[in-house]
């Protein structure tokens, strides 16, 4: 029996990179090894792990205004290990999760006009995995309902 591999239809197709403007840099992505989510997108705006000391951090730009990020630029900050994965809220555009090493999923409110200064006051923190929380999602059609997945084995559905 003769087996026919058929060629695929997207041969042609090509990807073009965006013009520099179109672009952001200057952003310092975590180093983490740890198979997850290290940056989430919505409409308005983008989040992206980054490397810290003393703990997680990540950053949340404004989709609207691409360029150069400035080194100092306001971190959403809380955790006392690193940041191992975050999320959107599907519902609402301004509410990020995020769970990390420190075994905690927390819930943050970024400001409407974005962040000026580092965020440190959470919404909800949430507890209850034994090790460093990897997974963490948020229902498609029930709202504030969220998952979390850690490497305790353990996999808990919370409504926030």
């Amino acid at each position: 029996m003769a087996f026919r591999i058929r060629s695929s239809k997207f041969r042609h197709i090509y990807g073009e990179a965006h013009r520099k403007d179109k672009c952001y840099e200057n952003v310092r992505i975590t180093r983490n090894a740890h198979d997850s989510n290290f940056c989430a997108v919505n409409p308005k705006q983008l989040a992206v792990v980054t490397e810290s000391a003393g703990g997680g951090a990540f950053i949340v730009l404004p989709l609207s205004k691409t360029g150069r990020v400035d080194i100092n630029a306001p971190k959403v900050c809380g955790h006392a290990g690193g940041v191992l994965d975050i999320r959107w809220n599907p519902f609402h555009d301004d509410i990020i999760a995020s769970g990390s090493e420190d075994c905690t999923v927390k819930i943050w409110s970024i400001p409407n006009n974005g962040l000026v200064s580092n965020l440190t006051e959470w919404q909800v923190d949430l507890h209850g995995h034994g090790r460093r929380v990897g997974y963490i999602d948020w229902h498609p059609t029930a709202e504030n309902i969220i998952l979390s997945a850690g490497l305790d084995f353990k996999v808990k559905i919370v409504k926030s």
